[in-house]
């Protein structure tokens, strides 16, 4: 790692092997990892000592993932990536939502979590050290408002609530409306050109974002899928 200081990673998981297993895998890669095995003893742990990012699964004894999602975005905007199974999409969707910044599916491979660590890590460092360089950063497309020194979406107005992968997404395809981007360069662009994603996950985004512009105005259809090729932003 470049920086000076291990970032800290807190990990919660009822799953004891998955604790031991994947704290010793980022630990390998430098980070320094908290593990907790309840949600209860997880939100006060990271509430005491507030780490970089969260890895929180979602079903867990006492309290759930959900539930101390709520409870940290009331005071914290930290990263969170949500550890999912495979029969959770109602769960994972709601999580993310309501503020989670990413998900992955169990059972996952370590080096898939590691990487979608480094690339939210990463992105979140460029938030932090951004801001003022690109306040005057913001597209305007019709309706379509992206305010990137604020990381904020708004659709004829109202604030749309999405993760960081999905402004990504958003904004490489509003960035040239009519010009079609296809589901590699749309993972390229939103995660990064040295993760793993399948096409899937980038169908199951665009999915997600369209539902949330539809919560706010159920005509939209900026979103324009081309079946075999990829997705394009209406001119």
């Amino acid at each position: 790692m470049s920086e000076n200081t291990a970032q800290k990673i807190a990990l919660v998981d009822d799953d004891r092997n998955i604790l031991t297993s994947v704290s010793m895998a980022l630990e390998a890669e430098g980070y320094d990892v908290k593990t907790y095995n309840d949600g209860e003893e997880g939100l006060k742990g990271i509430t005491g000592n507030e780490p970089d990012l969260v890895v929180l699964d979602i079903k867990m004894p006492r309290m759930d993932g959900m539930e101390v999602l709520s409870k940290l975005r009331e005071t914290s905007s930290l990263p969170v990536i949500f550890l999912t199974s495979k029969d959770d999409e109602v769960d994972e969707v709601i999580g993310l939502r309501m503020g989670a910044d990413d998900y992955i599916t169990k059972p996952f491979s370590q080096r898939l979590l590691i990487e979608r660590i480094r690339a939210l890590l990463r992105r979140q460092q460029l938030q932090d050290v951004e801001p003022a360089q690109n306040s005057d950063e913001i597209i305007q497309r019709g309706d379509l408002t992206l305010d990137d020194s604020r990381h904020l979406c708004t659709w004829k107005g109202q604030p749309v609530n999405l993760t960081v992968t999905e402004y990504l997404l958003v904004k490489a395809l509003a960035q040239r409306p009519g010009h079609v981007k296809n589901r590699d360069q749309l993972i390229d662009l939103a995660y990064g050109e040295n993760i793993y994603v399948d096409d899937r996950t980038i169908d199951s985004h665009i999915k997600r974002v369209r539902k949330k512009f539809k919560k706010i105005d159920e005509d939209f259809n900026q979103i324009e899928t081309l079946y075999g090729i990829g997705y394009k932003y209406k001119e």
